[in-house]
């Protein structure tokens, strides 16, 4: 009975595989890691929506605030998106015959059937953002949302993954305003150019109890309810 054997030259390779294995593995690890990685799958999320709205028109040209469209972004955890309704409340005068856009926008509120937005900042169901306590706690919007008043078309800018609210919940004082300087005011740069201002405005905040400790700021409960 005959046995079969490899062929000599299986011989001169034994030696690189491991080395062949190794590095597949490696390079297996790094695609998952960066493919999977929310820098690579959502920033620059750009979504075509029912109608082509330009923030870049309304919030940037014309200086439109957030909270005239978005009304609840003070007092609930959801930022409230507009009926048709509240887009017309300027449309009936402004350009009532104007572009296809606008048209589509009439034909909604004739119809009263709301618009379906594509939701471009969209967390996992189990993670719990609340909208309003941000705002009161002098957080302004481009902290997450980035210069929305530059965007044509609404992009993702930051990767909201957990690391990156981690982050921002155990170092704050960069992203804090100090009173008296709007959340929605996009063009704003921080005038709190050192460490000692910024770590005094959070001191103040949360004297005044308006923010959480650091270590109350990292329970899992915060945001896993």
């Amino acid at each position: 009975m005959s046995h079969f054997q490899f062929p000599r030259w299986i011989d001169r390779i034994l030696p690189g595989i491991p080395l062949f294995a190794g590095g597949g593995a490696v390079y297996m690890v790094v695609l998952i890691w960066y493919g999977a990685s929310p820098k690579t799958t959502d920033i620059g999320y750009q979504p075509i929506q029912p109608i082509a709205y330009s923030h870049e028109l309304h919030a940037g040209q014309l200086g439109l605030d957030c909270r005239y469209c978005h009304t609840t972004v003070e007092t609930t955890g959801h930022a409230a998106i507009p009926p048709p309704a509240t887009c017309m409340n300027c449309h009936f005068a402004i350009q009532p015959d104007g572009s296809r856009e606008i048209a589509k926008l009439r034909k909604y509120f004739a119809e009263e059937k709301p618009i379906r937005w594509v939701r471009v900042h969209d967390l996992p169901d189990f993670v719990y953002f609340n909208h309003s306590v941000h705002i009161n706690k002098n957080i302004g919007c481009t902290t997450c949302h980035g210069r929305i008043d530059q965007m044509e078309i609404v992009t993702q800018r930051k990767t909201l993954s957990m690391a990156w609210c981690l982050d921002c919940h155990r170092n704050p004082a960069k992203h804090l305003r100090p009173d008296g300087v709007e959340v929605t005011q996009m063009d704003w740069v921080t005038k709190l150019k050192t460490k000692v201002e910024q770590d005094d405005l959070l001191k103040k905040l949360r004297a005044d109890g308006r923010l959480r400790s650091r270590e109350q700021l990292q329970n899992c409960s915060i945001c896993h309810r």
